[in-house]
């Protein structure tokens, strides 16, 4: 794979629910190496339907989905790129199923091959690496919140992709857990697709910004810009 090929691009999409009205229709995206993409759009526009597009969770009606310098159309394409393109849900509860969190966040990592050394360790530095080291024997549905999301963020992160595609992350979240997952997220590597209605987040994020809107990418630019564009963003239900 050529290093400066984007590592997720879409071409021509296209995708409705059954006989509904189309959800998205001819969207072009690409997200690069170590870039980080805020995704806006209205409620109802597709940023979700997007996300699980991109992974394979629902089937493309059109168009080409590319991940890691190859078209992914099977289940087992898609199952390589569930391993390299992590998933955060908007929802925690979606996430999080298990008694423990050092349960939780070494799920992945199991499911991947790993022994369980190898996936305790992995899911010890995950969780380290996010300020929640001492939180392994903690119960899951007894933490707030934000220490949730945070959790659902580790047990992604302990399975190490490529790309985190983070689904409305700080939704939810009081202005301290929100500004610790910010900075949680600032510290990072990874390239990232953040579907959000956060415009701050997004300024202090994203290096662009595209705005979904009429089941296509209506305008990509850098984010400072496309976030200074008040009447783009009126038109399209965001101010």
């Amino acid at each position: 794979m050529d290093v400066d090929a984007p590592l997720l691009r879409l071409a021509g999409v296209g995708f409705g629910y059954d006989a509904a009205p189309a959800v998205l229709c001819g969207l072009d995206l690409a997200v690069g190496p170590a870039e980080r993409v805020a995704l806006l759009g209205a409620n109802g526009s597709g940023k979700t339907t997007l996300l699980h597009l991109i992974v394979g969770l629902l089937p493309v009606r059109a168009g080409l989905i590319e991940a890691f310098g190859r078209p992914r159309r099977t289940e087992a394409d898609f199952r390589e790129v569930r391993r390299r393109a992590g998933l955060v849900f908007q929802d925690p509860e979606d996430q999080l199923f298990c008694p423990t969190v050092i349960e939780d966040v070494a799920f992945g990592p199991v499911n991947l091959g790993l022994s369980h050394d190898e996936a305790i360790a992995a899911a010890e530095g995950a969780l380290a690496d996010l300020g929640l080291a001492g939180y392994e024997q903690r119960i899951t549905y007894k933490l707030s919140g934000g220490e949730k999301r945070l959790v659902s963020l580790a047990a992604v992160l302990a399975m190490k992709p490529d790309v985190l595609l983070l689904d409305e992350p700080t939704a939810n979240l009081d202005a301290r857990g929100r500004q610790r997952l910010i900075d949680a997220l600032a510290a990072r590597d990874e390239a990232m697709l953040l579907v959000t209605h956060d415009q701050d987040m997004a300024r202090q994020l994203a290096v662009r910004a595209a705005l979904l809107g009429e089941g296509r990418i209506v305008a990509d630019r850098p984010a400072g810009e496309l976030l200074a564009d008040c009447e783009l963003l009126r038109r399209h239900g965001l101010r």
